[in-house]
């Protein structure tokens, strides 16, 4: 009477529903476990480098620039 009914959509659909789930976790472990890009850059900035992008983004003016560019070189 319910022979086959319940058993095709599973059987044939059901490894797609593994795959993604096992694509989502492996996703979610290489985003957790790799080194975020925007840290690693920000620490190997140096102090002069951050002073040019503040001068750049029009936080400090030329001459507050200058004086401390001169601050950093002593």
């Amino acid at each position: 009477m319910m022979h086959g009914f319940g058993y095709g959509w599973g059987m044939g659909f059901g490894w797609i529903i593994g795959i993604i789930i096992l694509l989502i976790i492996l996703w979610l472990a290489f985003k957790v476990f790799r080194p975020n890009n925007e840290q690693s850059s920000i620490s190997q900035k140096t102090p002069l480098d951050i002073l040019k992008e503040r001068y750049a983004k029009g936080e400090i003016d030329k001459e507050e620039f200058e004086q401390r560019k001169k601050d950093l070189e002593n």
